[in-house]
């Protein structure tokens, strides 16, 4: 990370949020080309391995939706609210179906789909975003929420790829990579491009250290799948 402002930066071309990325990239390139997305590409991924990735990331999906919350509530434009609405509703609607879909194949017990033990990786991110969301400010929030969509489109595009056969690894992928997602994760890039240079050099020093708990965090997420607890 650095202390230098936006407006100081080596690279005068770089959006905000290439500038944010940049200052990460080490761990940013570690998460999209990671282990673990190899193997959901190769259809390979231990069924223990994702089982616990999914039970994982599940939790997630409610501080997720409220993060999208406080950016509805925090944003400086209605049609930016109307974006972020319509989001929402996908991750209730579309994504959590999968979920479930994907523990009736896993066999996972009710209880754990619910009120699952939780991961120290993932009680800091869902204690990042907790963070965020708190913050109030629009940017802020705009950091962890960017990390968390824009990472997993970067992840999914792979086009010379052939998707694996079991839906449980196809559609996990074609969730982070069709053009309507795509689309959007450019449009909330367009958001912090645009709100986070407005900053002072105390808020975007905020920005700049939200962004890299959450990458950082992500990198350490697809780390620790490998060491799967039991669900039983």
């Amino acid at each position: 990370m650095t202390d230098t402002p936006f407006s100081k930066r080596n690279n005068p071309t770089s959006t905000f949020t290439e500038w944010l990325r940049e200052q990460n990239q080490e761990n940013w390139d570690a998460a999209i080309n990671h282990r673990f997305i190899d193997e959901l590409f190769a259809g390979s991924v231990a069924d223990d391995v994702l089982q616990h990735y999914l039970v994982q990331d599940y939790q997630f999906i409610d501080r997720f939706v409220a993060l999208l919350g406080a950016a509805i509530a925090s944003a400086d434009l209605f049609t930016s609210r109307v974006r972020f609405s319509r989001f929402a509703a996908m991750i209730t609607s579309d994504e959590n179906t999968y979920f479930l879909r994907a523990f009736d194949e896993l066999g996972l017990a009710d209880k754990h789909r619910i009120t699952p033990p939780l991961t120290e990786a993932t009680k800091a991110f869902q204690a990042l975003m907790t963070e965020s969301a708190e913050s109030r400010m629009y940017p802020l929030c705009l950091s962890v929420l960017v990390v968390a969509e824009w990472l997993y489109l970067s992840w999914a595009d792979r086009p010379d790829a052939k998707l694996p056969e079991r839906f449980i690894h196809a559609e996990w992928i074609t969730l982070h990579n069709n053009p309507t997602f795509a689309e959007f994760i450019g449009w909330m890039r367009s958001e912090l491009d645009r709100t986070g240079p407005l900053l002072d050099a105390q808020e975007q020093a905020r920005c700049v250290g939200m962004f890299s708990r959450a990458v950082a965090l992500e990198r350490a997420f697809f780390d620790h799948v490998y060491t799967p607890l039991t669900y039983s």
